[in-house]
């Protein structure tokens, strides 16, 4: 029986590494029953709507979701539709994992770490933002429960489990907001004593900064809250040669959404020469929770292969290929 995903191009230079991760997907899982969906600025202009509810229920009855950029505006204008979905869905996981390819930009080497994000809580609630009628005051509200952090930090050690990791860091900044971060902090601390076989360490957000950068080696896989953990993966990114190179999970009890963590950069968009890597990958992670066997490992390593050829990679990451040839690069190595 065919599994059924739903396919969101999404804005920008999104519907080109849609296109790009469909010609794969075809390849290693045609059988794959794709239907489409729309959302962000191509839903807002058809349906007059950014997040339509016949797409939400096409991802309500899909087994997965592969998503491209969607635009988020900056300071001003609507509200990500990102964050609606992962609150909408309780998608309350985010997993961003970064890992060193040979013949990127990178300046590390042999780096394989995981962060696990609480995705609905902390300081990117919606609700409790309010800015006085004058405009000099901005407030807004961090919220932090026992439950959802003791899910997501339990997700991260049994992820570190089933993959055979050695070490959780907990990242957080209870020294100061002795409350919010603090409650997370006791909670995992918990949470750990039903994993002696993982160690845990604890660090303070503004060490890990530093050492992500000085000695990112020492970290295998990282869990933190929601604000904290949006800075950090896209810093890991960066030590692996960028968000090019970034794939995303967004992980709920009953729905999962795969992205690319990457925005959706109009700028480019269009000109066929986006990188289509991080989605790739992100249908990769798509494959593994759909347990079609070996399909994600095939796709992580021809990508790999293409990547340390050199030869058909985007300009992001030092090549001079667009998008159909790094495509059609890794289609001949699958």
């Amino acid at each position: 029986m065919s599994k059924q995903i739903c396919l969101i191009e999404g804005d920008g230079i999104g519907p080109e590494i849609t296109q790009a991760t469909q010609m794969v997907l075809q390849r290693l899982a045609p059988d794959l029953d794709i239907v489409r969906a729309e959302a962000g600025l191509a839903a807002l202009e058809k349906h007059g709507e950014l997040l339509p509810a016949e797409t939400l229920e096409k991802i309500a009855d899909a087994e997965a979701v592969l998503k491209g950029p969607l635009t988020t505006p900056v300071g001003k204008g609507f509200s990500s539709i990102n964050v609606a979905l992962r609150r909408h869905f309780d998608l309350y996981a985010n997993i961003r994992p970064v890992e060193s390819v040979p013949g990127t930009r990178a300046r590390y080497e042999n780096l394989n770490i995981i962060t696990v994000r609480e995705n609905t809580e902390g300081a990117y609630l919606a609700d409790g933002q309010s800015l006085s009628d004058d405009g000099e005051l901005a407030e807004s509200r961090i919220v932090i429960t026992r439950k959802g952090s003791e899910r997501v930090i339990r997700h991260a050690f049994e992820l570190a489990q089933n993959l055979g990791r050695k070490k959780v860091t907990l990242v957080h900044k209870a020294n100061i907001l002795k409350t919010t971060s603090g409650l997370f902090l006791h909670t995992g601390r918990k949470v750990a004593e039903d994993y002696p076989s993982i160690e845990f360490e604890e660090m303070i957000v503004d060490n890990t900064c530093m050492q992500l950068v000085m000695n990112p080696e020492r970290f295998d896989v990282i869990v933190t809250t929601n604000l904290f953990g949006d800075i950090l993966s896209d810093l890991c990114a960066g030590l692996v040669g960028g968000l090019g190179m970034a794939p995303g999970a967004n992980i709920g009890e009953k729905a999962a959404i795969f992205e690319a963590v990457h925005g959706s950069a109009p700028d480019i968009a269009g000109q066929g020469i986006a990188n289509p890597t991080a989605l790739m990958l992100a249908a990769a992670m798509m494959l593994d929770y759909l347990q079609i066997d070996r399909a994600g490992d095939q796709l992580r390593q021809a990508i790999r292969q293409t990547i340390e050829a050199g030869d058909c990679t985007t300009a992001d990451l030092g090549g001079q290929g667009n998008t159909l040839e790094f495509t059609q690069a890794v289609l001949s190595r699958l």
